[in-house]
């Protein structure tokens, strides 16, 4: 797998070094030199979410919220404990950045979730990581034993009053564990489902307590923003989606791998970065944000710019930036049968319209792939789709539907060949 840095998660990394991730490296590069900054020039909670407005970073998690806003949620004035969580449950087919950043620059995590605690006045913070990565985990517990050693954990951290603790908890490998709320349940030991919204976790979270909750890469950015200002990372970017941004790339690609790119990179050269398609193939599709996002075809997603607006525009979500490239000789209803199938396992079962709903969908698709379809069936999909999508506690229904309602705007007649003809347009 390549991995490729020009942007601020990885920024001074020496891949090829085994011990490029501790501590000592991690310093020589300007590691926790923003931690020092708030700690000598006595920066205040406001001034730093001010920075982080500016910077228009936005949640690197999937759902791209602005960071700055987020933070401003939670309560100054509550007396008690505030929790701080990181979520590293990387479950998306598709996106395997977040290992990277625990894997390879842990401390830029731990040094990210120090300052979010100050700036919202948490002293605990937990970072729960996919279960099945056993080893980053150990690495990341590890990391976390350095920055205590050194003091950058603990009581009156660099001198300046501020008490943080960092735990790693890692999950089982339950892909519902990504949603907020049910990474939440799942951390204080109880079932992994879904929490019902409102109350929200900045007034109720880890237990009962004002809780923010951010994604790996999104906390493993914030060090660059406080050392060098939120208009140097706005400007990496472009207008409402500042800095750089991990992408994974995987499918029909020749160097598939995570890049850092800055956000507004052309699709185009991003594709050229991974080394074109593979065997000289042609563009036939992209899924632009991990599984749950609609696909786009090529036509449309070579005139994209890699940036949560451009994407949005095109009719789909920059996601988690997990790009899956699919050439001219990807069958269509195979590929969504495979994503269909992994919804209706994945979902929890507490909501029947994704318990119900996702099942239905998987079984349709399942009967076209295998040469008994109906050419009432893709009515049936989407029908079924309108009454998964906005009627559950998370947004798993929604995520198993969208794929379907992607395919059949873009690549419907494959579908009807299928049904015509029992078998695929496309060899495979």
């Amino acid at each position: 797998m390549a991995t490729f840095a020009k942007g601020v998660v990885f920024e001074g990394v020496d891949f090829d070094d085994p011990n490029s991730w501790r501590l000592e490296e991690y310093v020589k590069r300007g590691g926790y030199a923003g931690l020092r900054r708030i700690a000598d020039e006595k920066l205040t909670q406001d001034q730093i979410i001010a920075e982080m407005k500016l910077s228009a970073l936005r949640g690197r998690g999937g759902a791209g919220f602005p960071t700055g806003l987020k933070w401003s949620f939670m309560p100054r004035s509550f007396p008690g404990q505030k929790y701080l969580v990181c979520n590293t449950d990387e479950g998306e087919p598709g996106t395997f950045k977040d290992l990277d950043i625990i894997w390879n620059n842990p401390h830029a995590l731990i040094e990210g979730m120090i300052i979010g605690g100050f700036t919202m006045g948490a002293t605990v913070g937990y970072n729960y990581i996919h279960g099945e990565v056993f080893e980053a985990y150990e690495r990341f517990e590890e990391a976390i034993e350095e920055a205590r050693a050194a003091g950058f954990l603990g009581a009156n951290i660099l001198g300046c009053g501020f008490d943080f603790q960092l735990h790693a908890h890692h999950g089982y490998g339950a892909y519902i564990c990504g949603e907020e709320t049910a990474l939440l349940e799942s951390l204080e030991g109880k079932k992994g489902q879904p929490r019902f919204k409102p109350p929200f976790p900045a007034s109720f979270g880890l237990y009962g307590k004002p809780t923010t909750i951010n994604n790996t890469e999104t906390y493993a950015s914030v060090p660059y923003i406080v050392r060098n200002g939120g208009q140097k990372f706005l400007e990496l970017g472009k207008p409402n989606n500042g800095g750089t941004k991990l992408f994974s790339i995987s499918g029909h690609v020749n160097r598939p791998g995570n890049y850092e790119v800055p956000l507004g990179m052309p699709f185009a050269e991003l594709l050229e970065l991974a080394g074109g398609m593979r065997n000289g193939k042609k563009l036939k599709a992209v899924i632009p944000g991990g599984s749950s996002a609609p696909v786009l075809p090529a036509d449309i997603m070579m005139n994209c710019t890699m940036d949560f607006d451009s994407i949005a525009k095109a009719g789909s979500m920059l996601g988690s930036g997990a790009v899956i490239v699919m050439d001219e000789d990807t069958c269509m209803v195979r590929a969504l049968e495979r994503l269909s199938y992994f919804y209706f396992e994945e979902s929890c079962g507490q909501c029947t319209p994704c318990r119900e709903g996702t099942g239905w969908l998987y079984r349709v698709i399942h009967r076209i792939e295998h040469g008994h379809g109906r050419p009432e069936d893709l009515d049936l999909l989407l029908s079924v789709g309108a009454n998964i999508a906005g009627r559950t506690i998370c947004a798993l229904g929604d995520a198993a539907v969208m794929p379907v309602q992607g395919m059949l705007k873009h690549f419907r007649s494959e579908f009807e060949y299928h049904i015509e003809n029992k078998r695929c347009l496309v060899d495979h």
